[in-house]
């Protein structure tokens, strides 16, 4: 019997466009001999799903639709929000309560890795290298010199909880950090500000298989622009090179670093580590733990040259849910 998936995307947070383009590539390459799948758009005044080029409202007292007077019930979600309520723990404590399996993070890892600032203070406790940074909250007083004294110049100036490159400026003068801290303070309510470390990128996605946490191929990351910002990362505006053209024993020891990351954090499902290599030690950017899945993401990428079908993957993250 087939099984029933909604498939959650949008959200409330200017990362909603990338999330439904993640759910229409679910979508397209979910098996449908084995599933019926839903798109629901989440947004901040409404949860709608789109069947039939009919909009039906979601019953949030049990997340249900119905359709022509038949009430439909899901077996699993599969979570491809990018940001708030998907990526920040708030979706996946409602599903936690109705008992639904979801992919993704659990409500704790969760709200954890969406904290920049706690996730790398946490795994910096662990013994993982991550750059020097200062928090700031919106409408808390700061001094310019007591942040650059610890982070230095330049630096990186961006919304503690988010991603996508929103809101992130690399600020080179100690007169721009105002105006950075005011625009990464538009997307959230706290701002991040991190040692700028000079390397070469890389990303490792990880997910989880039978128990076991796997590491994919690792991708370089080579930003036409001055970093990995939106552009970059959704507008073609890079190049990535996967598997990575960097040394046996370095991949290694990234790949090694991802699985104790993605572990240490309690994560499930999947997820995707960034990482810059300051003269070949890993540095850990940032952990994303619902990423992208769009044509032009990293992770379908990665899931291709380790010679498995995005049909597959997918489905092995469902099962996994659901075993």
């Amino acid at each position: 019997m087939k099984k029933n998936i909604a498939i959650v995307a949008g959200g409330y947070s200017s990362e909603s466009e990338i999330s439904l383009k993640s759910a229409a590539v679910v979508k397209k390459y979910l098996n449908p001999n084995l599933y019926n799948c839903y798109i629901i758009n989440i947004t901040e005044n409404h949860w709608i799903a789109e069947v039939d080029n009919q909009k039906i409202n979601v019953d949030k007292n049990d997340f249900s639709i119905t359709i022509n007077k038949h009430k439909i019930t899901f077996d699993i979600v599969f979570n491809a929000i990018h940001g708030s309520p998907g990526e920040n723990g708030l979706l996946p404590s409602y599903f936690e309560m109705l008992r639904i399996p979801y992919t993704g993070p659990s409500p704790l890892a969760a709200a954890l890795t969406f904290n920049k600032w706690f996730c790398n203070t946490f795994l910096q406790q662990a013994g993982i290298r991550c750059a020097s940074s200062v928090i700031v909250k919106k409408g808390e007083a700061y001094k310019t010199e007591n942040i650059l004294s610890k982070t230095g110049l330049p630096c990186f100036v961006k919304p503690n909880n988010g991603g996508s490159s929103f809101g992130v400026t690399k600020v080179k003068k100690t007169e721009e950090l105002d105006a950075a801290i005011h625009k990464a303070l538009e997307h959230d309510c706290e701002t991040i500000i991190e040692s700028f470390l000079e390397g070469k990128e890389v990303t490792c996605g990880v997910y989880k298989h039978k128990g076991k946490t796997m590491a994919l191929p690792i991708t370089e990351i080579i930003s036409n622009n001055e970093f990995f910002d939106y552009a970059a990362k959704y507008k073609g505006e890079s190049a990535e090179i996967t598997p990575a053209n960097i040394p046996t024993q370095l991949y290694s020891e990234i790949q090694n670093i991802t699985v104790n990351a993605f572990n240490l954090l309690g994560l499930k499902s999947f997820a995707r580590i960034d990482f810059i290599l300051v003269n070949n030690n890993p540095f850990l950017l940032e952990v994303n733990t619902v990423p992208g899945l769009s044509e032009q993401s990293i992770v379908p990428q990665q899931v291709k040259a380790s010679g498995m079908e995005l049909s597959a993957f997918f489905d092995l993250l469902v099962k996994e849910e659901l075993k």
